[in-house]
């Protein structure tokens, strides 16, 4: 190990890796796994029963005050305001530009003064920052993230899996996995131990998150392996989470979106509600940029698009993408897709280029291969 990698950051979770013969890799600031048993039998596991994966590398920003929601409805794209106690939403922190500071979910407690903010492991600190230097009025900022570790089942069989440990465990009993809505959480605490259990992933199948005491995360992700094993539950690291995100076209930070790219220029302008809402960072940009049925001058300068590979190369972070044989941008994210069969990737494209069925052209290791704008997401999961 390097000088450098020794400064990387351990999970609660480490040992237990290096135990599963998990292959560790640097991370956004960790060491984290990337392998147990390939990529392509994880993330076949993930959709055809179950996957268990090592998140506790996110962030948890606590905020609490009367003045709590007035704040993230000023820092947030989304409105924070519609989230009922118990509810989960997908927002991004903007820049008065209108750009991504970071992309989160927003954990609503004790509406409107108490909330949680899961955000991404390499942008903890950047986000904290920018939080408390906007701070206004009666709220608080705590950086919670030591206090937490955090654990990914998903998949077809993760209510199953999770439902057993559950039911086995003599605090967390009595929890119904089957009537938690998508995008709500229950939440138990006990003798200064926590845990908050979200119906909420980053796969695109069915799954949960887990939110629990550090001291308590080699237990569940124990009973998690014995009780999961039955209905094919495999450990997961980052290779197959980064191919289950990309099909399901989920935004990774610092490749897809940055403080770079708008909400709307990224895809994800569904989050905005103008008519709904106040003020808040970004919003001119942002409302110029939606398009609106009738008002066709309404429209970001470029789009992230999905494409496809007409050949067998595969599109990697970083290779060069020409439109009319003039580069346009750079691959952001691209891997085989083994859900569909298919090499696949996004990258940005002017508007007027956005369009299903568009040539473009990705430069391979110095030479052109053929691909073509397709619609996304790559992989909708069977809806029961």
């Amino acid at each position: 190990m390097t000088q450098q990698d020794s400064a990387l950051r351990r999970t609660p979770l480490y040992a237990a890796h290096l135990r599963s013969g998990a292959r560790m890799v640097p991370f956004g600031g960790w060491e984290m796994p990337v392998q147990y048993s390939g990529v392509l039998e994880e993330h076949h596991a993930v959709r055809r029963a179950c996957g268990l994966f090592d998140v506790s590398h996110m962030g948890e920003i606590e905020l609490r005050g009367p003045d709590s929601l007035k704040l993230l409805l000023r820092l947030c794209a989304n409105d924070a305001g519609r989230l009922e106690d118990g509810q989960v939403q997908y927002s991004a922190l903007t820049t008065p530009e209108g750009t991504i500071v970071d992309d989160l979910l927003v954990y609503s407690r004790r509406r409107p003064e108490h909330y949680l903010l899961c955000v991404n492991a390499s942008n903890t600190s950047k986000d904290f920052d920018w939080i408390q230097k906007h701070l206004e009025g009666e709220v608080d900022a705590f950086d919670r993230s030591p206090d937490f570790a955090q654990l990914a089942i998903q998949g077809p069989q993760a209510e199953a899996v999770l439902q057993q440990v559950l039911d086995a465990s003599d605090w967390l009993g009595g929890l119904r996995l089957d009537a938690l809505a998508s995008y709500h959480f229950y939440e138990r605490a006990r003798g200064g131990l926590q845990a908050i259990v979200s119906r909420t992933g980053y796969t695109g199948e069915d799954g949960f998150e887990v939110y629990l005491s550090p001291e308590l995360a080699e237990e569940l992700w124990n009973s998690l392996l014995e009780l999961g094993k039955p209905l094919g539950l495999l450990a997961c690291g980052l290779g197959a989470r980064d191919t289950l995100r990309l099909e399901a076209k989920l935004c990774l930070y610092g490749n897809d979106i940055d403080e770079t790219t708008s909400v709307v220029e990224a895809g994800i302008g569904w989050i905005l509600r103008f008519e709904e809402r106040g003020d808040f960072f970004g919003r001119e940009r942002l409302e110029r940029e939606k398009p609106v049925k009738g008002r066709p001058e309404r429209h970001p300068a470029r789009l992230l698009v999905g494409f496809e590979m007409q050949g067998r190369e595969i599109a990697r972070h970083g290779y060069p993408v020409r439109l009319g044989g003039e580069q346009v941008d750079q691959v952001r994210s691209g891997a085989p897709g083994p859900s569909i069969g298919k090499n696949i990737g996004l990258a940005y494209l002017p508007w007027q280029q956005r369009r299903t069925g568009t040539a473009i052209e990705i430069e391979v290791r110095g030479r052109p291969a053929r691909a073509q704008v397709v619609e996304t997401p790559f992989y909708r999961r069977p809806r029961s």
